[in-house]
């Protein structure tokens, strides 16, 4: 086993214990970002100028009105930028903008004493605008090929031999939500200046470096003289790893230009209208099998919904591309990647970041063509595992895929499914108007970023003469739990009691160009930066406690705080060792760094290893649904998921139920609308509250729920043996949306097709037992759509 993957004796990782903040949140006394403003003199206030139309030219902006109501100190326009007017990564996202691009868009900025006099000063700014056509719908942009970023191809094997050797072939179409991440604590900013021109940020980001990085360009200066700090954040789910740079922006032009500190909070209405979704996909596909079922080949289309810009919508479709396999072979497949540009919000990273808009695309697949196959669902899934030896379409080699059966068995025997798909068969048959369905899934989900250069870490840690440690890293705490595994990782490595160790805030004079809290890699990267510098320490410590022991180094093992030599009775506390080595002029402080080894990718061949391991899962779902109005239920939820071995079980144990849950939302409740009338509301988006906009709550949990812990899953060549489990859980829901398709179809006569929309919606499931009631049913060897009728302009005979 590695260095980085082995466990000394008595761990501090691998033990159940709570959020280190935990007591802070359920006390109200857990600080965030906006929370700072009451602590800080002469805050003013900013409000933004939105335009409420989809897409404009702006003739004229005045904003002399704006000025003369009360309290109203300052608007920031474009003609105060001294840098460069642009909050993104790819310079199509002009701060203060020219062309109103979607129904929302801000244009200008007021700064007031109150945020009720920015607020009437906002509503006082004139605007003229020229208004401009507008794309506002996938199927439009499709229509009018309004398409913008990179159009990556992911090519394997030979997909005309593939389907000229297919028994069966079936091609369909389906479009798919977006999802609006809904953290509890909007996007929000702070900014102040000291005496020496020094901009220090407080902001609710996934990604400090590059908010510091955006900040500097946008006012003109070195990266040197803006620092930015994480507290925490009351959630984020990818919506803070691109989209507070802007915010974070004004904030310091405004601080910078009065000299006063400027706080920038969006209402929970600003901040649905105003930042990015989940991309939306429309998905066209065409796939073959043979006599047994097994997946011959696939040709797939993928459009995301970029949205107005670009953010990051291009390595979402990578990462779509290179999840649209999941846990099945395809030994012939050609899948290609567009991304919309419409005038809507900029769509932008999201739990599983395109990974669960890949999977979605294959799981409705198989869950349409099932029945036209003639066969199971849970049996057909099954056939077309990965096995030993085989490798994704883009041509990395699937470790460990036997853990997708092993994960698979277990969540087989723990729900007990073959006894109650009997006791389900026999309610269906008793009860007319109201069906139970089964359904089981799994998750293949590569950890690693796509952009290799962004698998790297530091950390910095401190040892203070009374044996105090201090860690610092380039990760943010979002409520995921990942500053409770720094510590437990810190404590584990050092040999001392949790205790001893304590957390400074995520800030980028202490760590320098650190990557984004994302790709579920924040501890993987980050506990192995933490983990080098606590080994950098415990080696000098060790030679400090060899010579006092009378030892060699080798030989010196540190244990809950007590350093003792192998064979000797002899023992040197923490606190004396510290001291030893302080008198002795040892360095009590390392910086840690740590860089993924082992990945390479070629974008333009879309072809390499881009992960550094797979992460897998399984989850059987049982849903009851009524057959009058398409209402349902979950009755109840298997897991079993694949961590490693978990640094901290309860944490990872929340992850997974959390994701679950999440991604239940998505696929079942969470219904984005916008106005696509030609009124004068056209692009407004109608679903910008929670009173609109469902979210799942207590009634949608799992009447019972049970997550298991995959074990003897040691990861090697990851900190501690451990695995990434922030977004692999979320497509585990999937199993909800497939035991939803199932009820519709018992609705129906046996073998029917039922297409179901996402979100599933009651209304969804209600229109998807309609038509199974009247479903017609056909297994043939003709190409078939997935609703089984025969696909006329394609004739391919029964292989």
């Amino acid at each position: 086993m590695s260095q980085l993957s082995e466990r000394p004796e008595k761990p501090v990782v691998g033990v159940s214990m709570p959020h280190e903040s935990a007591s802070l949140h359920v006390t109200g006394t857990a600080l965030y970002t906006d929370d700072l403003v009451h602590r800080t003199k002469d805050v003013l206030h900013a409000h933004p100028v939105q335009v409420m139309k989809a897409h404009g030219r702006i003739t004229a902006l005045r904003t002399g009105p704006a000025l003369q109501v009360p309290g109203v100190v300052r608007v920031l326009t474009i003609e105060d930028v001294p840098g460069v007017n642009d909050a993104g990564m790819k310079h199509d996202e002009p701060l203060f903008p020219e062309e109103v691009m979607f129904h929302g868009h801000a244009v200008a900025w007021v700064l007031g004493e109150t945020l009720e006099a920015a607020r009437l000063g906002a509503a006082a700014v004139e605007v003229e605008l020229e208004e401009l056509p507008s794309v506002l719908t996938l199927k439009d942009a499709i229509a009018t090929s309004s398409f913008h970023g990179i159009n990556p191809v992911m090519a394997a094997g030979d997909t005309e031999a593939g389907f000229a050797e297919s028994a069966h072939v079936f091609t369909g179409e389906f479009e798919f939500s977006g999802q609006e991440h809904f953290y509890l604590e909007t996007h929000a900013a702070l900014a102040l200046v000291d005496e020496n021109e020094q901009v220090f940020i407080q902001s609710s980001t996934q990604h400090p470096s590059e908010t510091q990085e955006i900040v500097a360009h946008v006012l003109g200066l070195s990266s040197n003289e803006i620092t930015v700090q994480c507290l925490r954040m009351g959630g984020g789910f990818g919506g803070k790893e691109m989209q507070p740079h802007g915010f974070a922006a004004i904030a310091a032009l405004g601080a910078k230009l009065t000299g006063r500190p400027v706080r920038l909070r969006l209402n929970r209405t600003q901040d649905m209208t105003m930042s990015g979704k989940r991309h939306g996909f429309h998905a066209r596909w065409k796939i073959g099998f043979d006599a047994e079922g097994r997946i011959q080949a696939l040709d797939a289309t993928l459009t995301a919904d970029g949205g107005w810009s670009l953010d990051l919508s291009e390595p979402v479709v990578a990462r779509a591309l290179c999840h649209i396999d999941n846990t099945y072979w395809i030994p012939h497949a050609r899948v290609e990647g567009r991304i919309a540009r419409t005038n809507s919000v900029s769509n932008t990273a999201f739990r599983g970041f395109g990974g669960p808009q890949g999977m979605i695309v294959i799981e409705d697949i198989l869950g349409r063509v099932a029945p036209l196959l003639g066969l199971d669902p849970m049996e057909l899934r099954e056939r077309n595992f990965y096995r030993q030896g085989q490798t994704t379409p883009y041509g990395q080699p699937v470790t460990h895929p036997e853990r997708i059966s092993a994960v698979w068995e277990q969540v087989r025997a723990n729900g007990g499914l073959a006894d109650r798909k009997r006791q389900i068969a026999a309610f269906n048959a008793a009860h007319p108007h109201t069906k139970r369905a089964l359904a089981v899934t799994g998750v293949k989900f590569g950890i690693s970023f796509n952009l290799t250069a962004f698998n790297q870490a530091g950390a910095l840690v401190l040892i203070y003469k009374d044996g105090s440690v201090l860690i610092n890293h380039g990760g943010t705490e979002m409520g995921q739990g990942l500053h409770t595994k720094m510590l437990q990782v810190a404590a584990t490595t050092l040999g001392i009691p949790l205790h001893r160790v304590r957390l400074a805030p995520t800030r980028t004079d202490k760590v320098p160009n650190t990557s984004a809290t994302a790709a579920s890699s924040g501890a993987d990267l980050n506990g192995a930066a933490v983990k080098n510098a606590c080994e950098q320490l415990r080696t000098r410590l060790l030679q400090v406690a060899a010579t006092q022991l009378g030892a060699g180094a080798a030989d010196v093992r540190i244990v809950e705080g007590i350093a003792r030599a192998l064979g000797s009775d002899q023992e040197l506390a923490w606190d004396d060792l510290i001291r030893t080595a302080y008198i002795q002029r040892v360095q009590l402080s390392a910086a840690g760094f740590y860089r993924t080894e082992g990945l390479h990718w070629d974008v333009k061949k879309f072809q390499g290893s881009p992960f550094k391991y797979f992460s897998y899962g399984a989850a059987a779902t049982e849903v009851e649904v009524d057959g009058f109005t398409g209402a349902y239920r979950i009755r109840r939820v298997d897991i079993v998921h694949d961590v490693g071995d978990s640094l901290s079980p309860m944490i990872d144990i929340g992850q997974v139920e959390g994701g679950f849950v999440q991604g239940a939302g998505w696929l079942t409740l969470e219904d984005l609308r916008w106005d696509t009338g030609d009124g004068p509301h056209r692009g407004r988006l109608l679903t910008q509250a929670a009173s609109t906009y469902k979210l799942p709550s207590f009634s949608e949990m799992p009447e019972e729920f049970h997550v298991t812990l995959l074990e003897n899953a040691t990861e090697e060549g990851a900190v501690f043996g451990s695995k990434a489990v922030g977004e692999p859980p979320l497509m585990l829901a999937f199993s909800v949306r497939e035991a939803l398709r199932q009820a519709a179809a018992a609705f129906g006569p046996a073998g029917v097709s039922v297409d179901l929309a996402s979100p599933a919606t009651p209304e969804a499931v209600y229109w998807a037992v309609q038509a199974a009631r009247g479903g017609e049913v056909r297994r043939d060897g003709r190409t078939l759509d997935a609703g089984g009728e025969p696909v006329r302009t394609t004739a391919l005979s029964h292989a």
